[in-house]
């Protein structure tokens, strides 16, 4: 067993380019493809396909990938573990994440922690939900930030809720209301969130019994405010989304009580690397402070 050649494999499926890989490695390509081949001549069968659009798994390195990212997480979590032992801080901890807790939560955080922790590295991969849960299933990153309720599969803590509001162009019609009801979001034209994002929507749309007229599906959450800053639609988006909106945008509550609730999920907290255990506990930390509530606006 050579933990090198996996974590060769590892990285070239989590980057698709064995010139990345290298890259990232400090490895010639060559070595990089020499791993790879070593592994496909060891085992007896292919585990990469190389083409022009990239680097694909085969259905056989897929079925081994997930031991080799098992492989990995137990010998990263024993290098850690010995540290300790040692009285010293070290590791890598890797995070899956939406933009909206990027760009709110994680760079404070992430700074204070550094500085505590300046031994501990902190890896981020950025998606939307659906991405998220598949990296946690898959192990690629050790936990990831979801919107609850996830995959039954999972383990979950909850860490605010954020509430769900209505946007619209301050020249539409309801711009002035205190309060929209769903039946005139059933009325308007709709720009939505892209599938893998619009997961709380669906969910209160679906529990207020709503089809909404959708006119446009976007990915990122800047285009769609900008789509209703020009008169195109009405959205429904998070507030931590809309925390600096244009000023001829407009935010308004829904009728009842509508917010998601943002938690971090992984497959077994009680598995995870020291590390790891050391950033959650310092992530809960910080967002129970009064400062970072009133920051987030929940």
């Amino acid at each position: 067993m050579s933990l090198v050649k996996y974590e060769i494999f590892s990285t070239v499926v989590e980057l698709g380019s064995l010139t990345r890989a290298s890259e990232t490695l400090g490895l010639s390509q060559s070595a990089v493809s020499h791993a790879i081949s070593s592994l496909e001549s060891e085992w007896g069968f292919s585990i990469l396909n190389r083409g022009r659009s990239g680097i694909h798994l085969t259905s056989n390195g897929e079925r081994v990938l997930k031991y080799i990212r098992e492989i990995l997480k137990w010998n990263e979590e024993m290098a850690q573990e010995i540290a300790n032992i040692n009285g010293l801080e070290i590791g890598t901890v890797r995070i899956g994440t939406i933009s909206s807790v990027s760009i709110h939560w994680l760079p404070e955080i992430m700074k204070m922690f550094n500085e505590a922790y300046p031994s501990i590295e902190i890896k981020l991969l950025e998606g939307d939900y659906d991405d998220v849960e598949n990296w946690i299933s898959t192990g690629l990153v050790d936990f990831g930030f979801v919107s609850l309720p996830t995959s039954k599969h999972f383990e979950a803590i909850p860490l605010k809720k954020d509430r769900l509001l209505c946007i619209l162009s301050e020249t539409h019609p309801l711009a002035d209301e205190n309060e929209i009801s769903f039946e005139r979001i059933k009325e308007e034209p709709f720009i939505k969130s892209k599938k893998g994002s619009d997961n709380d929507l669906i969910r209160v749309l679906k529990e207020n019994h709503i089809t909404p007229n959708i006119k446009f599906e976007l990915s990122d959450d800047q285009a769609i405010i900008s789509m209703v800053e020009n008169g195109m639609g009405i959205s429904i988006l998070p507030e931590m989304v809309l925390h600096r909106i244009p000023a001829n945008v407009r935010k308004i509550n829904l009728e009842g009580e509508n917010y998601r609730t943002l938690g971090i999920a992984s497959t077994s907290f009680k598995t995870l690397a020291p590390a790891t255990k050391r950033f959650i506990e310092y992530l809960k930390s910080s967002l129970k402070e009064p400062q970072a509530e009133a920051q987030l606006q929940v």
